[in-house]
């Protein structure tokens, strides 16, 4: 959606947000790791449930969770907006959330080491699980060449400092958009480098996929692009343990199957993908970020406010 500000409103504006960004950075990189983690968690924990976006996670839980009590929805969410506080705070900390300091672990390396050992091409993707960041920072750090894609932001100056903020601890972003990135990501595999990529946002124009039990739009690139390459797919999640600390896990990778019919082929890629997230999230749905709109307009329609 175009923003319809006047220019000098729209970038005083962009200017303020990156200003109060780069205060709080460096205001929580004086503070211990894990109590940056709770304050973040204490303060986006207690603001969150404030504002409009809580109807969003309301409505999400009541899709997922229909035969669940509201009182354990409402804690739910409560607990999702904390999660969501504590990877905001640790942002600026990531540099400090490694293996070597015993505050991540990983289960899996074999899959990872595999991949970097052979050069295997690979699209690893994920959901918005816990500190999701966590992920790319592994994968980086363990040797894998590639980008992980992402969706800029709207302000430019905001956009600039999630790239470098993420370029310092080893991850290349690379927004893709349209057939010329396409091409750039199909090249990237084709060098038996990989691809970084969250799969579970609604996605207005890609593949129709139960997500529980509900039709949700899922992005079809990630699939088009290993059928097209031949690449690996591999699973990844990431899960809290306590306060700052991260258990990182690799399953098991998988190519996909080839018919000979591709649209089948994609269709079954995505509904296979979907299914990954959303056995992650029913094992941890206090940790998953349930902001976003994931479904079909028309499932939110049904549902009777």
């Amino acid at each position: 959606m175009a923003d319809k500000r006047p220019a000098l409103v729209r970038e005083l504006t962009w200017r303020l947000e990156a200003f109060a960004f780069d205060l709080i950075s460096g205001f929580l990189r004086l503070w211990p790791t894990d109590v940056a983690s709770a304050f973040g968690a204490w303060l986006v924990g207690t603001l969150g449930p404030l504002t409009p976006v809580q109807r969003t996670v309301d409505r999400n839980l009541r899709i997922a969770f229909p035969d669940m009590g509201a009182a354990e929805r409402r804690r739910i969410g409560r607990a999702s907006w904390a999660e969501a506080g504590r990877t905001f705070a640790v942002l600026p900390l990531m540099d400090r959330l490694t293996e070597s300091n015993g505050r991540v672990e990983v289960v899996g390396r074999e899959h990872l080491e595999e991949a970097v050992a052979k050069h295997i091409p690979t699209i690893f993707f994920s959901g918005h699980f816990s500190n999701y960041e966590i992920m790319a920072a592994v994968v980086v750090q363990a040797g894998i060449e590639g980008f992980l894609t992402y969706r800029a932001t709207n302000n430019p100056y905001f956009d600039a400092r999630i790239i470098e903020s993420r370029r310092r601890y080893g991850v290349k972003l690379f927004s893709a958009k349209g057939i010329a990135s396409a091409r750039e990501l199909s090249k990237t595999l084709a060098k038996g480098d990989s691809i970084g990529i969250m799969v579970d946002q609604k996605f207005s124009f890609g593949v129709s996929a139960p997500f529980f039990g509900q039709r949700a739009p899922t992005n079809p690139g990630p699939v088009r692009l290993a059928l097209g390459a031949d690449a690996r797919i591999q699973p990844m999640s990431v899960t809290r343990l306590k306060g700052a600390r991260y258990r990182m896990t690799f399953y098991e990778p998988y190519y996909l199957e080839q018919t000979g019919n591709r649209d089948a082929d994609v269709e079954a890629g995505v509904k296979r993908v979907t299914s990954f997230i959303e056995e992650r999230v029913r094992e941890r749905p206090d940790e998953y970020f349930w902001q976003h709109r994931r479904w079909a307009d028309e499932v939110y329609a049904a549902l009777k406010d």
